[in-house]
């Protein structure tokens, strides 16, 4: 008969093997697995034009710019970096220009990854990931006055503008 201890054991181990299986180490540098992100990315909602836009993986950086656009009028943007440096992959999100904020990569599994910064006021996880219908999504959340938060995203890739 197995003690309690022994069982805790082995269910903490087999939880640990659920949760990481298939996934890339949090701490890979390894940029390519990211290549699905590439491209121009655009969709409308609630009447805003999105626009994304996201450069192939290339000197250990992946270069981004989000436009939100209403009325014929910008309404927000914001500059992205995804860094790959020997002690793991980080996001760099700088909305409306202003000083960038690092998340770092918590999960790769396939066309889904997940930043993170849980000191971050709002949002403290960034979330992409690629539908079966090749659709991009985005997804920002955490906690406003304590209270969960989210917003989410959804484009198409078309071409890239001139």
């Amino acid at each position: 008969m197995y003690t309690l201890r022994v069982m805790v054991a082995i269910l903490i181990m087999f939880l640990a093997l659920v949760g990481f299986a298939g996934r890339i180490d949090a701490s890979t540098s390894d940029l390519s697995e990211l290549v699905w992100l590439a491209g121009s990315w655009a969709g409308t909602q609630n009447g805003v034009e999105m626009e994304e836009l996201w450069q192939a993986p290339k000197g250990n950086t992946m270069l981004g710019l989000h436009r939100d656009v209403a009325g014929g009028r910008t309404v927000s943007f914001e500059f992205l970096r995804i860094e790959a440096t020997p002690d793991g992959i980080t996001y760099w999100a700088s909305p409306q220009g202003r000083p960038a904020t690092p998340f770092k990569l918590v999960e790769l599994r396939g066309n889904r990854v997940v930043f993170e910064n849980a000191k971050h006021d709002f949002p403290q996880r960034i979330i992409y990931w690629l539908s079966d219908d090749s659709a991009l999504h985005a997804k920002i959340e955490g906690t406003i006055k304590n209270k969960p938060a989210s917003k989410e995203w959804t484009w198409q890739r078309v071409p890239a503008e001139d």
